[in-house]
């Protein structure tokens, strides 16, 4: 598609709200959605590592106890 100017490109023949209006919400949901995907990456290594180390606590009381 070819626009004679920048104004012709961001009016996009008169359909340019719907087209920019499109384009962010896509843009935004996408960006929530690694936002998201990051902080529950974040709090599963947190509990995996808090039953790890829960797991290493038991394991020692137990090796204490067979002493």
């Amino acid at each position: 598609m070819f626009f004679a100017n920048w104004q012709d490109f961001f009016h996009m023949g008169g359909y340019g709200f719907y087209v920019w209006l499109a384009y962010g919400i896509s843009f935004f949901a996408i960006v929530v959605l690694i936002i998201q995907s990051v902080q529950e990456r974040k709090a599963i290594l947190r509990t995996v590592l808090r039953e790890q180390q829960r797991q290493a606590r038991l394991q020692n009381k137990k090796t204490r106890g067979a002493l």
